[in-house]
């Protein structure tokens, strides 16, 4: 299609208004623990790749570029150098990815040194893997930064990607940086480079702490009811929150990304099959019953669900084990975010007077912290269930090390008596260290395992602090070896 140049520039201009000397208006300036190895990769790239950095809607990948423009203007880069477009705008979608780049250079002449590209939601130009691989390999002086919120970004391009570009998972905000883009006043809590730190603590620390941490509860449910999206973050309330995460969710991804990226024609059975997903977070997923209760073969159940996966709205943990062992066990479910299935269902804080939701939605934002922090290192998830059903919850397995989690979000303090899996699980794979995530900030303590082989030891640690600690982390991947167990 035919577009003049004019409008297109127009576009470009109002999205690079450092080429005319100015500065980005109302750009945020606190910043998400990803900017650091985005920040990273732009100034001293570890290997001449592109970035990716992928992600759902709404979680932060476009402030997160123009963030990273901000600092290169800053750091006396020439403006003429650093391009920002988003294929999300219609009228540079239509263009076309070359007809950008030519126009750039054309009013905005290239200047001695690196260009920096950023190209937001790349997965609506058709073969971007093949224009991004030959830019990789032919393009040395350019430095290129492209987002998507949809795993095609992954998928689709994987073969050819291999080696031409490194990927950012973008999760929901954690814990932490939800505290700190709301401006919340914390308590004084000790830092933790490693949650192993716990275990060398004394029952004095574990009170101090547990005492002083308090007001983390209170904040805790709050995100848990809002979400880490930073946009229902910071909305009056968690009502209007939620309202705003469920139209986002059900009218822009699953009614017009997936049309857009993925050709769903039936848009009802594909919200259909989310909805059953939200009403059983957390749990195994049954293909048969899902197909049964939404009326659709079991093939267009699978696919739903492989959609649902690449658009970044649901984590499959697969079964922990080998071989015959696993063939036939099913899949557990997590949501991306805890308050995804409140919202879509339309709970508002009645979630909180449902300890059944409550402690799902705990185990649902436990594992995308866990997860968030470690799987760049390639560690494995899975959960375990026993032969006589006992289970635990999520199972990670880092570089030689397999180390089990238990969520039990109750009132009581938690004791072997209702662990059950995690002692099973422990004395079966001789584990000498796992973690119990709880609810009670007196139910923050050392728990040793009675007649264990290995002399196991548990660490009972209050869901806010774990999801505090992981979240206020800055360890680099590079380094993370024994951080977790």
């Amino acid at each position: 299609m035919n577009i003049a140049p004019h409008d297109i520039l127009s576009v470009l201009r109002q999205y690079n208004p450092w080429w005319s000397g100015t500065r980005i208006p109302d750009l945020p300036t606190w910043r998400r623990a990803a900017f650091n190895e985005i920040d990273l990769w732009l100034r001293q790239p570890p290997a001449h790749r592109a970035l990716l950095v992928s992600g759902a809607r709404q979680v932060g990948k476009t402030t997160l570029m123009l963030q990273a423009c901000d600092t290169l203007i800053a750091a006396q880069v020439p403006p003429q150098n650093v391009l920002y477009a988003t294929f999300d705008h219609p009228l540079l979608k239509l263009a076309g990815l070359e007809q950008v780049l030519k126009l750039w250079r054309e009013y905005e002449p290239a200047h001695e040194g690196v260009e920096y590209l950023f190209l937001d939601e790349i997965q609506f130009i058709r073969d971007w893997q093949t224009w991004l691989k030959h830019q990789v390999d032919f393009e040395k002086k350019r430095r290129i930064t492209v987002t998507g919120s949809a795993a095609p970004l992954v998928t689709d391009g994987q073969e050819s990607g291999v080696g031409r570009w490194h990927t950012i998972k973008l999760a929901t905000l954690s814990f932490f940086e939800f505290l700190q883009i709301k401006r919340l006043a914390v308590p004084e809590i000790p830092d933790l480079s490693s949650l192993t730190q716990l275990f060398t603590w004394t029952p004095s620390q574990f009170n101090r702490v547990g005492e002083s941490a308090r007001p983390l509860v209170g904040h805790f449910h709050d995100y848990l009811m809002r979400g880490g999206f930073p946009q229902s973050a910071l909305v009056p309330t968690a009502e209007t929150a939620q309202k705003l995460l469920r139209e986002d969710i059900v009218d822009k991804v699953l009614k017009r990304d997936m049309t857009a990226l993925f050709g769903v024609r039936r848009v009802l059975e594909l919200e259909q099959t989310f909805l059953y997903l939200c009403l059983h977070d957390g749990g195994l997923l049954d293909m048969t019953d899902l197909s049964k209760n939404l009326e659709v073969k079991k093939p267009t159940a699978i696919n739903y669900i492989n959609l649902l996966e690449a658009a970044h709205l649901i984590h499959r943990l697969p079964p922990y084990g080998y071989g015959k062992e696993i063939l036939r066990a099913r899949y557990k479910v997590y949501l991306a975010d805890a308050a995804i299935s409140a919202s879509v269902l339309l709970k508002g804080k009645t979630m909180l007077q449902d300890a059944a939701a409550l402690g799902t939605a705990v185990e649902t934002a436990f594992f995308k912290h866990v997860f968030t922090r470690y799987y760049s290192v390639g560690i494995g998830f899975s959960y375990w269930r026993g032969k006589k059903n006992e289970e635990v919850d999520i199972v990670a397995q880092v570089q030689g090390r397999t180390i089990p989690f238990e969520v039990k979000y109750r009132h009581q303090n938690t004791g072997l008596g209702e662990l059950k899996g995690m002692t099973a699980f422990c004395d079966q794979k001789k584990i000498d260290r796992g973690y119990v995530i709880t609810r009670e900030m007196t139910d923050f303590s050392l728990l040793p395992m009675e007649n264990a082989p290995t002399h196991t030891v548990l660490l009972k640690i209050p869901a806010p602090l774990a999801c505090y600690w992981l979240g206020r982390s800055e360890l680099q991947p590079s380094n993370l070896q024994g951080r977790v167990e």
